[in-house]
């Protein structure tokens, strides 16, 4: 349920980011919207009483989140902001749709997560519609 919801907010977001994007670059995009997460995130961990177990996050597990934080939150949300600012945003969502690809394929090589008949068949049909996407793009 919660991944579902995730899906909601990620597939309703872009609409706004392009909104906020006309006129200004991706880069000032990203840090107004780090900003406002950050203050958002500042809030409920101070509020939640959550700001407190903070000092207590092992040496390894900051490494990992900065790791984390590098490819998501700065790299790939560039990257995003780009795409969205300058693409269509129909389209960046369906080659964003990769990504679970290459979760799904680290998950299962690195970490020894279980591949199913059922992730395959998933995995196949993103592939699918990446390809038709890309087929698609030049028909307008």
């Amino acid at each position: 349920m919660l991944a579902l919801i995730s899906a909601i907010c990620w597939g309703i977001a872009p609409a706004f980011g392009k909104i906020g994007l006309r006129g200004i670059h991706p880069m000032d995009g990203l840090a107004a919207r780090t900003l406002i997460t950050v203050f958002l995130v500042g809030t409920w961990a101070s509020f939640s009483g959550s700001i407190w177990r903070i000092p207590t996050i092992s040496a390894r597990a900051w490494w990992f989140l900065a790791l984390e934080a590098f490819f998501a939150t700065f790299a790939g949300d560039l990257a995003y902001y780009a795409a969205i600012k300058w693409g269509n945003i129909g389209e960046t969502a369906i080659i964003l749709s990769v990504s679970p690809l290459i979760t799904l394929w680290i998950g299962w090589w690195f970490m020894g997560e279980n591949m199913s008949f059922t992730k395959i068949v998933g995995a196949l049909c993103v592939i699918v519609g990446l390809i038709l996407i890309g087929y698609n793009s030049d028909l307008r």
